[in-house]
């Protein structure tokens, strides 16, 4: 059995929730899709962490606006705050920059793709549910994906199937999707563990085990991170309110 997180986004209160969660599972292998950091106030705690636990770590965009300028030029003005905030905090660690800058943008768990992204764009690309409408766009994903693909980025989890669907995992039986290679392709997405935006509050992250991935929700302090971002005048207000919204 293995665990897979994703968007942590330095809410060290979560993060070590769902590393609870994970250890009353007795789940010792644990990959990361990337975004360890940005928005939240405790990126040196959540890289230590993910440093000390994470078998496997891929670069988010957030990660990699820490050591390239161009990455945040696509970054609304609250998140390049917290990126400019968040490079000060990171001058701790001094093998940070190095570590941030070494990750890699695709790897794979038991051969299946992982990229924080998308397929065709490892770290900007949302594929989003509306790409189930639009339809166009997550069938060229597909001619990308070989059988199955684990995204994060955009917070909100799901399973996207080469039948152009996309199914919540409040539509999935017990929250499980059984794998069917061969006759079934699909990109999922395991959601945020730091700042989910499906209108669910809760951390959010999978499990997998080779046939099937259930999807995990986990309750923590989300007044005491909130707190924290509106004790830090860098980091917008905006930032802690949506944790308690799910958004």
């Amino acid at each position: 059995m293995k665990a897979i997180i994703s968007d942590l986004h330095s809410n060290i209160e979560a993060l070590e929730a769902v590393f609870d969660d994970i250890d009353r599972l007795g789940i010792k292998d644990v990959y990361c899709l990337g975004d360890i950091i940005g928005y939240g106030p405790n990126p040196i705690e959540c890289l230590k962490l993910v440093r000390e636990r994470c078998k496997l770590v891929i670069t988010g965009n957030h990660d990699r606006a820490i050591y390239d300028k161009e990455s945040c030029e696509s970054f609304n003005v609250r998140a390049s705050k917290a990126i400019k905030w968040t490079i000060e905090q990171l001058e701790e660690i001094p093998d940070a920059l190095d570590y941030l800058r070494n990750l890699p943008e695709v790897a794979e768990i038991d051969g299946i793709m992982c990229v924080h992204a998308s397929p065709l764009d490892p770290i900007r690309e949302y594929v989003t549910p509306q790409y189930a409408i639009e339809k166009r766009r997550l069938a060229l994903l597909f001619e990308h994906v070989p059988n199955f693909c684990f995204v994060g980025h955009t917070h909100i989890p799901g399973v996207f199937t080469d039948r152009l669907t996309f199914n919540p995992p409040e539509k999935l039986f017990s929250n499980l999707y059984m794998l069917d290679p061969g006759n079934e392709k699909a990109l999922i997405n395991v959601g945020s563990v730091g700042q989910p935006r499906d209108s669910k509050v809760d951390a959010c992250y999978v499990t997998f085990d080779g046939d099937s991935v259930v999807f995990r929700r986990v309750p923590y302090a989300k007044e005491k991170t909130r707190g924290k971002i509106l004790g830090i005048p860098a980091l917008d207000d905006f930032l802690g309110n949506r944790l308690l919204a799910g958004r």
